[in-house]
């Protein structure tokens, strides 16, 4: 007697199995962007998608930081404001 769940693993799996292998040609896309001295993090076509949220953050963070201490060396301990 064959396990009930047996069907539906391979039914599930069986579209992988036989799948065509796609990693050679994502190889040669992203080496040949690669030797155009494309960056890494920006060869994939959702990259800036990816890296504006990213970006935006991390200057904003490094600008608010930047603020925040001269604010304080300046003698004042909140962001805005006399004190």
């Amino acid at each position: 007697m064959e396990a009930p769940y047996t069907k539906e693993v391979s039914h599930v799996l069986n579209p992988l199995i036989n799948a065509k292998n796609n990693v050679p040609e994502h190889q040669r896309f992203y080496q040949q962007a690669y030797k155009a001295h494309t960056r890494l993090w920006m060869i994939n076509g959702r990259s800036r998608w990816y890296m504006t949220p990213y970006l935006i953050v991390l200057w904003g963070t490094f600008g608010a930081t930047l603020w925040a201490a001269g604010r304080k060396v300046t003698g004042h301990n909140t962001w805005f404001g006399k004190d």
